[in-house]
């Protein structure tokens, strides 16, 4: 079993990279956004993901642009461009699997992208969807994953993380809760004290009596 077998009240779900796979889409529209503003493509894109759009634009001190009005610009050419969004092998049939009370996705998208996106995807629907636009500070700051345990009535402490960028694991860490690493999309390894599986096809779901969420790794 993973984490000994331990049991937990909810699971808190990343989007891009950790669901669905929409490493495409970003590369092609940042890189596109980065050679017009004459940024390095390559060193920015090492950067954006698992942030809010608003605080990696900011970072960059570019001279006269207006950082709400690009992230507008980029936010909408993602919106327009699904091409290659599909799920993490195994994602929809797990997320179907579990209790809808019992797990919400957690993403630095804003809303309106990570609902073209999960549908572009085909996931399921979660009863609590917590968005860039739903905290004052992104990843890696704690508040989205203790905003998405307080909506589904349970302890952060018992909550289970799935992350696949360091900003989101980071902020999982430095709200309370356990984490598992998805490394589906990762090119190279990443280096974590965190338990990590490829996808979802590894995992098998179990409940205890309480409704807890237990996890096992597949037989390879």
């Amino acid at each position: 079993m993973l984490f000994d077998g331990r049991s937990f009240g909810a699971f808190l779900f990343d989007m891009d990279g950790t669901v669905l796979n929409s490493i495409a889409v970003s590369e092609r529209v940042w890189t596109a956004w980065a050679q017009r503003r004459g940024v390095d493509a390559v060193a920015l894109l090492a950067t954006v993901h698992g942030r809010k759009a608003i605080e990696t634009i900011t970072r960059l001190g570019l001279a006269g642009i207006d950082p709400a009005e690009e992230v507008r610009i980029l936010t909408q050419a993602e919106v327009d461009d699904v091409a290659g969004v599909g799920p993490i092998a195994g994602a929809i049939d797990f997320l179907k699997n579990l209790p809808p009370e019992r797990w919400a996705i957690v993403t630095s998208a804003p809303r309106e992208l990570a609902k073209v996106r999960l549908k572009a995807a085909g996931l399921p629907w979660p009863s609590v969807l917590i968005t860039g636009e739903d905290v004052e500070n992104g990843k890696p700051a704690p508040d989205c994953f203790m905003l998405a345990a307080s909506m589904l009535s349970q302890p952060i402490e018992t909550c289970l993380v799935f992350e696949d960028a360091p900003a989101g694991i980071e902020a999982a860490e430095a709200s309370g809760a356990s984490v598992l690493v998805i490394s589906a999309t990762h090119r190279a390894p990443l280096s974590t004290r965190h338990p990590s599986v490829e996808d979802y096809d590894r995992l098998a779901l179990d409940t205890d009596l309480t409704g807890g969420l237990r996890l096992a790794r597949k037989p390879a």
